[in-house]
């Protein structure tokens, strides 16, 4: 049951960031917080990751609503074991991360991202974004490092 209060946590603060990005960063499109290497700027994404599949819309919903369901499915299977703390955390944040940006995705038809590492020339992203990251780095790890059987 907790993974599910964190699915919707996450997707909360990730709406509610975005929320704020339109209300103070739309109008100026970009705020420096240290000049030259950490910016908030507001950004509509209308691709997945490094705006790959750039305004491939339909595509992104689907594919994205076939992975959140199968993630849900694969937590729900093993909500109840044991010891998979490795496994079930990051399917959390995965999925949680992956609803907040279909939300956008149906919503407005674009991902709002803001945050922007100008130093190093990245893209820019969101706090869904940040979740999505961390959930695969630590599902992979429980995976390759854990030997968790998945």
């Amino acid at each position: 049951m907790i993974y599910f209060v964190i699915i919707i946590l996450i997707i909360l603060l990730d709406q509610w960031t975005k929320y704020l990005a339109i209300i103070h960063l739309k109008a100026i499109d970009t705020y420096p917080l240290i000049q030259d290497v950490f910016h908030l700027t507001y950004r509509k994404n209308t691709g997945a990751a490094f705006s790959i599949l750039r305004d491939k819309q339909m595509l992104l919903k689907i594919v994205t609503l076939i992975v959140v369901i199968a993630l849900v499915v694969y937590l729900f299977r093993i909500i109840n074991r044991r010891n998979l703390l490795l496994v079930k955390l990051p399917l959390a944040f995965i999925i949680g991360g992956a609803i907040g940006n279909l939300i956008d995705r149906i919503r407005l038809e674009y991902v709002i991202d803001f945050f922007d590492f100008t130093l190093i020339n990245f893209a820019v992203f969101n706090v869904a974004d940040m979740f999505i990251v961390i959930g695969s780095i630590l599902f992979g790890y429980a995976v390759i490092f854990k030997h968790v059987e998945i």
